[in-house]
């Protein structure tokens, strides 16, 4: 874990652990905020995420019965009486 203050002052310090030893946390008054990662933990992370609704329509084999949320069943209003 780095403090932010010491992760700005020792940037490359930072880098060379990230790359060595994985994501590194980088706290602001305590409160976790972020974390570095590699380059190819990103690319990784990034590969393993949900895929965009381009690359589902463009696929060979598209899905398309999830695509549309339900509707909610509301109830409608009575209507006013104008007399």
């Amino acid at each position: 874990m780095w403090q932010v203050q010491d992760a700005k002052s020792r940037f490359s310090e930072l880098l060379d652990a990230t790359i060595k030893t994985g994501p590194q946390i980088v706290t602001r008054r305590g409160i976790e905020t972020a974390v570095v990662v590699s380059i190819e933990e990103g690319n990784r992370l990034q590969r393993a995420a949900r895929p965009c609704l381009k690359s589902l329509l463009l696929a060979p084999g598209a899905r398309f019965e999830n695509l549309f949320a339900e509707r909610r069943h509301l109830r409608r209003r009575v209507p006013l009486e104008f007399k």
